[in-house]
C-alpha cells in the first residue's frame, strides 16, 4: 500500500512531506485555484492511518481559511464596486451643476434633498451593489442566509457561494461557523470511504494511465 500511495501522490505532483502540505493544499483548493484537495489527504491518512484527526483537523482548517479568503474577496469587492459608484455619481453631480450654474428648482431639488436624507445612501448603495450579480443567487443566499455555506464544499458552486456570502455581507462568524461544518464533514465522509475501499481497486483504475503519467 505504501508504494502505492507514493506512486499516486508523485504523478498527481501533490506533496507528500506532512501536515503542513495537507494545510496548504487545503487552503489553494478553497479559493478560485482549480485544485483538490482529497487526494493529498487520502495519501497522507493511508501512510499514516494514526493521523487520521490531526490530518483532518489540518485539512478543514486550512479549506475553512480558504472559504473565508473567498468571503473577504466578495466583501472587498462589495465595498470597492459602491465606493465607485459614489466618485462617478459626484463627479456626475459636480459637472452638472457646472455647466447649469444653479441648482434646479422643482423637482431634480426635491430629488437632490431625498437623495441627501439619512438612510438613502444606504439603500441606493444596495440597490446598486446588486448589479453585478445573478439575481437568482442574490435570492437564494438572502433566502437561506449562511446556512446555504453549508454546501460550500461542492466543487464549481462551492468557492462562489463564500463569495457572495461577503458581496451581500452576510455576518462572517455565522459564515465562518457553516463554511467549516460544511467542510469538515465532507474531509470525514471522503476520507473515511476513500479509505475503506480496496488497494486493488485504485490500481484497477489508474494502471491504464500509470505509463502515462509517469512517462
Amino acid at each position: 500500500m505504501e508504494s502505492f500511495i507514493t506512486w499516486l501522490l508523485g504523478a498527481l505532483a501533490l506533496p507528500g512531506i506532512g501536515l503542513p502540505a495537507i494545510f496548504l493544499v487545503s487552503f489553494l483548493s478553497a479559493t478560485l485555484l482549480p485544485m483538490g484537495s482529497e487526494p493529498a489527504l487520502f495519501g497522507y491518512v493511508a501512510l499514516n492511518p494514526h493521523m487520521f484527526w490531526p490530518a483532518i483537523v489540518v485539512a478543514s482548517v486550512g479549506n475553512t481559511a480558504g472559504g473565508m479568503l473567498d468571503w473577504w474577496m466578495g466583501f472587498a469587492a462589495r465595498r470597492g464596486f459602491v465606493r465607485l459608484k459614489a466618485r462617478r455619481r459626484a463627479h456626475a453631480r459636480a459637472a452638472a451643476l457646472a455647466g447649469a450654474g444653479a441648482v434646479t428648482v422643482g423637482d431634480a431639488g426635491v430629488r437632490a434633498t431625498r437623495a441627501a436624507r439619512p438612510g438613502r445612501p444606504e439603500r441606493a448603495e444596495r440597490a446598486e451593489g446588486k448589479a453585478p450579480m445573478n439575481e437568482r443567487y442574490h435570492r437564494w443566499m438572502r433566502r437561506f442566509g449562511p446556512p446555504l455555506l453549508l454546501l460550500s464544499w461542492l466543487p464549481v458552486v462551492g468557492d462562489p457561494l463564500c463569495t457572495l456570502a461577503g458581496w451581500l455581507r452576510l455576518s462572517w462568524r455565522a459564515c465562518l461557523f457553516y463554511i467549516a461544518v460544511g467542510k469538515t464533514l465532507r474531509y470525514i465522509a471522503i476520507t473515511y470511504l476513500m479509505l475503506r475501499v480496496p488497494e486493488s481497486f485504485w490500481e484497477g483504475i489508474l494502471a491504464p494511465f500509470k505509463h502515462l503519467l509517469i512517462g
